[in-house]
């Protein structure tokens, strides 16, 4: 009764009538641009899905991280693995099938995984200006690896002064999450004058252990509960009995981003800018390894199996230069951008009472690049077009410390111990042609993509592997033909067929790594394998009755061949063998014959009046690999149905949302047994399915500050996302107080 009565009474402040006009108006959803194709575009003159989230809507979500701000929209899934980590997932691809760019710069590197990556959270959300999510292949514009989609972020840009004024804005916040303990902090300026401008922002988050849900599942009282962990005293392990089994130990962390742009506009015409990212994190714990269990000195049942295990800091550091001109010769705009970024990454692991044996395994990604980009628009023809190209290049070491000697000796390293590069370019052309007055617009475009990978081993005597000089040159050509059909202002139909490339990097080729403890296998490199395509059909529908409902609907059908998966192999004709310490069946990334993966997405707005709405999301996808004997099995990363429904008022003072994320049953016959889908996380019949009831609001109180409360999982349900082996929070009470100035 008590649940209910709190649910009635967020209900009743989320739709209660406010005294004072609202006179901010939601923009009409047809005239929204995007950047999608390089340079500014309306979202309706294109085929492809794309969903914005504008700065107005990031700063009303509030969320912890860049992750959590896509879990908000109700329309991406993201798994994760720890507290410090968020994978998103497009149309069932994940990681290294899924593009991430910042401003225009390529985030996807020559070892992006496939499993699941934590490289989104490095995006500081809270100087977004927008993201736009682009659903389905998009390797036209983009090149490899944007097989599900695209997820590109765009920072906010130094203002400059319209008059002889000097033009100072900025804004900050605190905010204080219970669940975790979170604390953060942000403050950003932006100084402006005629030409010159500069804009500078601080973010600072401390990251406690995250206290999950009381509320299990019936069938799965125990589900997650953190009973044990291991606590090092005076140099030795022991395992300690959690006092509140409900807090996830070690799973906390920090994390702090710095922004520097500066611009300058040399006259109407031509603008120079410099782009500067830099995020750092404290260690990160791996949460759902420090959850494995083994057997430990032959003794009967089982114990934690790791004292330690977490990535180091998280570093990246992005660098872009970017010139744009208006009316370059022929062509009416031209941008040229070029980058660097330096990323460092390790994993740094040791088992229970295994003293003797601290591994640490470390790697520098540095990635330079370049896109050039122009626009030509004719009569009813807007061409643009470009060249692109990216350069990696990775450093792997690693060692082994005996804590009690002090020794270090040498370890096998995650990618090969010489000579690491992998290369990108590539050409391509997107055209639009409107017909009918606008009603009938044609998208079409092509890309011609080369790539060049060579990497080589140095020290082989860990694993006597037969090839230790790797060489790739893959050439792809992609495209995308797609018809957008607007009878009349309220109807639109989208038709599209578009294909993906993504050609295997060196993590896919050749890295070795230990799966998992639960399956006991060993993942060592292949280089016979080849690129992946997909290649995608999809169909939309919107109808809209203006200024009070609308609805939309996406369904689509992706073929997907040679898709790299994790076989059964064998290393010098042995099936298994001997890695730390355990006998582990050997497995390598292998080309399946073929794959498929279908869904459905949809959305219906619903507006009471001008300041009350009903926004309602859904998304299903299913997935299977197909063998050459046409047997059948689950494609992994495939999340099971979710999506999210909300009320949300809009005040000139008050605005409140009271809103529910949801996520269905995703059984353990549909899991995947050998890729990613970790069912040893999950309960012996899959992920349960969840739902949660929110509420959020934010208050006006002066011209210059903001007051935003919030409730997550008030009912405080315990649950997990599929494929994840981290618990989200329980009942979480959030709090933060914004200036803007």
């Amino acid at each position: 009764m008590r649940k209910i009565a709190l649910l009635l009474a967020l209900l009743y402040m989320s739709i209660c009538l406010h005294a004072q006009e609202d006179t901010t108006q939601e923009k009409n959803l047809d005239e929204i641009v995007v950047y999608s194709n390089k340079f500014v575009e309306k979202k309706k003159n294109l085929a492809q899905k794309i969903d914005v989230v504008t700065a107005r809507t990031i700063s009303r979500f509030n969320a912890q991280n860049t992750g959590d701000l896509l879990i908000n929209t109700g329309n991406v899934f993201v798994q994760k693995s720890q507290q410090g980590g968020s994978s998103p997932v497009l149309r069932g691809f994940e990681a290294s099938r899924v593009l991430l760019v910042v401003d225009g710069v390529r985030m996807n590197n020559a070892v992006y995984r496939a499993g699941h990556l934590q490289n989104a959270i490095t995006v500081d959300q809270n100087m977004l200006e927008r993201v736009e999510v682009l659903y389905g292949p998009s390797s036209t514009i983009y090149g490899s690896d944007a097989l599900g989609g695209v997820i590109h972020f765009r920072t906010k840009s130094p203002q400059l002064s319209t008059n002889q004024k000097l033009l100072v804005k900025g804004s900050s916040f605190i905010r204080y999450s219970t669940a975790n303990k979170e604390k953060t902090g942000h403050a950003d300026v932006s100084v402006g004058g005629k030409k010159l401008g500069w804009l500078t922002s601080f973010t600072f988050s401390d990251f406690g252990d995250t206290k999950m849900g009381s509320n299990y599942p019936k069938r799965y009282p125990d589900f997650g509960r953190r009973s044990r962990y291991i606590e090092t005293v005076g140099g030795i392990d022991y395992v300690m009995v959690n006092n509140d089994d409900r807090v996830q130990k070690f799973s906390g962390y920090k994390q702090w981003d710095i922004t520097n742009k500066f611009l300058f506009k040399q006259n109407e015409k031509v603008s120079h800018s410099l782009n500067l990212q830099y995020s750092n994190s404290t260690d990160v714990p791996r949460y759902d390894r420090l959850q494995d269990v083994r057997n430990f000195g032959g003794s009967i049942g089982t114990t934690l199996r790791w004292a330690e295990w977490y990535y180091g800091p998280q570093k990246r550091l992005l660098g872009a230069y970017e010139l744009n001109i208006e009316k370059a010769g022929f062509l009416d705009n031209l941008k040229v951008n070029l980058n660097y970024q330096d990323v460092k990454e390790s994993r740094q692991q040791r088992e229970y009472r295994r003293y003797d044996r601290f591994d640490s395994r470390r790697e520098h990604i540095q990635v330079a690049a370049f896109n050039i980009d122009g626009r030509k628009t004719w009569g009813l023809n807007e061409l643009n077009m470009g060249i692109d190209g990216q350069f990696n290049d990775v450093k792997s070491v690693a060692d082994r410390t005996n804590l009690t000697t002090g020794a270090v000796t040498k370890l096998d390293t995650r990618y090969p111990d010489g000579k690491n590069k992998m290369n990108f370019l590539g050409l391509y052309v997107q055209h639009l042609l409107k017909l009918k007055s606008g009603k009938l617009i044609i998208n079409d475009g092509i890309r011609f993509q080369y790539v060049s990978l060579h990497s080589t081993i140095v020290d082989n005597s860990f694993f006597n592997l037969p090839v230790t000089d790797i060489k790739q040159t893959p050439f792809a050509v992609t495209g995308n033909l797609g018809l957008v059909y607007m009878p009349v202002s309220e109807f639109r139909l989208t038709g599209n067929i578009s294909s993906g490339f993504r050609s295997p990097n060196i993590d896919d080729l050749a890295r070795v790594f230990e799966s998992n403890t639960a399956s006991k296998r060993v993942i060592i490199p292949n280089s016979e394998i080849g690129p992946e395509y997909t290649y995608n059909f999809d169909f939309g529908l919107t109808y809209s009755v203006p200024g009070i409902a609308r609805f939309e609907m996406t369904a689509f059908y992706t073929l997907f061949r040679n898709a790299i998966a994790l076989a059964p192999f064998t290393l010098n004709g042995l099936d298994s063998i001997i890695y730390n310490g355990v006998r582990s069946a050997v497995f390598a990334n292998q080309n399946v014959n073929k794959a498929y993966v279908r869904g459905l997405n949809a959305r219906m707005k619903i507006n009471f009046s001008s300041k009350v709405s009903w926004d309602n999301t859904i998304s299903q996808t299913f997935g299977r690999y197909v063998d050459e004997k046409g047997g059948k099995k689950p494609l992994d990363h495939v999340p099971p149905v979710f999506g999210k429904t909300a009320i949300t008022y809009t005040g000139k003072k008050l605005s409140t949302e009271l809103f529910c994320l949801f996520n269905g049953w995703k059984k353990i016959k549909d899991y995947n047994p050998d890729g990613e889908d970790n069912g040893q996380y999950a309960t012996p019949d899959g992920m349960p399915s969840w739902i949660t009831v929110n509420w959020r609001g934010n208050y006006t109180m002066t011209k210059n500050l903001e007051l935003q409360l919030g409730i997550e999982n008030i009912f405080d349900r315990n649950y997990r996302y599929f494929a994840s082996g981290f618990s989200a929070p329980g009942r979480n009470f959030i709090i933060a107080i914004r200036a803007n100035w």
